[in-house]
């Protein structure tokens, strides 16, 4: 009787763990249908209206009904003098958002944002770029910091701000812009190359699985997962990671000259505050204050550009997420 009872249970909780994995399944299909049937295009949102409503729904708890009714039809007024024309001596701020993964599959809406924004830039715009990337492949970020610099060949000053994070090819990004901000614990450097993957020659060998590769060229394939790694393999694959970290520190040296390269070309990471220091970062604030303060006498435009992804990019992003932890 005790057997049967404990067989029954194991059966219960494989059966509970399949229903569970079914339902996660369910759902996620759901949503991820959901996200497809999402227009794509530009969305643009006016900050400035943003902020006032957020502030008036305080005001009308803090204020009284007749203070706030007075405040109210002060911004109403504002509002109206904006939409008949009479601040275009406002200049303008552009708000851009990225926040990267692995491949920097933000980059499509990147480069739709920018082409949008680009389209409409005059002189006296700038543009704020709220950045939250660990980094990833190379060529990926590489393309993204690409277009971040069409903004400053447009001559557009380009504001770069980073409340928690900026590191290796998130430092790629962040050191073209004219003006760095960063949080005081926001995570900024990595200013390195890396490249990992294991072995299973080994494994393969002893269970008597022969492992064949052709290639055409010397140096087509360098390290591989399942055939045997020579010294000359990993001397090449050196080789092109100190030559990717060389041209990361051009980068640097060309857009923040002021950095001591030596110094903090090493891998390592810092906190914004530390990172002042050093000079990877001009200013300590964060995105919040700079936008606040900029409200009164900018009109702030976020730009964003909805982009529906396919379901084996959706899938990839989750699994990045998970990994991350």
């Amino acid at each position: 009787m005790g057997e049967f009872l404990a067989e029954f249970g194991l059966f219960l909780v494989q059966l509970v763990t399949v229903l569970v994995l079914v339902a996660i399944a369910v759902v996620f299909v759901t949503a991820s249908a959901r996200r497809s049937a999402r227009p794509e295009g530009i969305a643009v949102k006016h900050l400035n209206r943003q902020f006032e409503d957020t502030a008036n729904a305080v005001k009308r708890v803090v204020l009284g009904k007749d203070a706030f009714r007075k405040e109210l039809k002060s911004t109403k007024k504002r509002r109206k003098k904006r939409k008949r024309g009479k601040d275009e001596e406002r200049n303008r701020i552009f708000v851009l958002d990225f926040k990267g993964d692995l491949r920097a599959s933000a980059t499509a809406s990147l480069r739709q944002e920018i082409s949008a924004l680009l389209a409409v830039a005059k002189d006296g715009d700038r543009v704020l770029l709220r950045l939250e990337n660990t980094g990833g492949t190379v060529h990926e970020h590489g393309l993204a910091a690409s277009q971040l610099l069409r903004i400053k060949r447009r001559g557009l000053p380009l504001l770069i701000a980073v409340d928690k994070v900026a590191a290796s090819g998130g430092y790629l990004m962040a050191c073209v812009a004219d003006r760095l901000m960063s949080a005081p614990f926001a995570i900024i450097g990595s200013i390195g190359v890396l490249a990992q993957l294991p072995n299973f020659h080994r494994l393969l060998e002893d269970k008597g699985i022969d492992f064949e590769q052709i290639t055409a060229g010397k140096y087509k394939r360098t390290l591989t997962l399942f055939g045997e790694n020579t010294p000359e393999g990993r001397t090449k694959l050196r080789e092109e990671i100190e030559d990717i970290h060389e041209l990361f520190r051009n980068e640097i040296a060309e857009h923040r000259p002021q950095v001591e390269l030596d110094r903090v070309a090493t891998g390592e990471h810092w906190y914004g505050t530390r990172a002042l220091e050093l000079k990877l970062v001009d200013e300590i604030r964060t995105s919040d204050d700079f936008l606040a303060e900029a409200a009164e006498e900018n009109d702030l435009y976020q730009i964003r550009f909805k982009r529906r992804r396919t379901f084996p990019e959706r899938l990839r992003a989750g699994a990045e997420s998970l990994l991350r932890g």
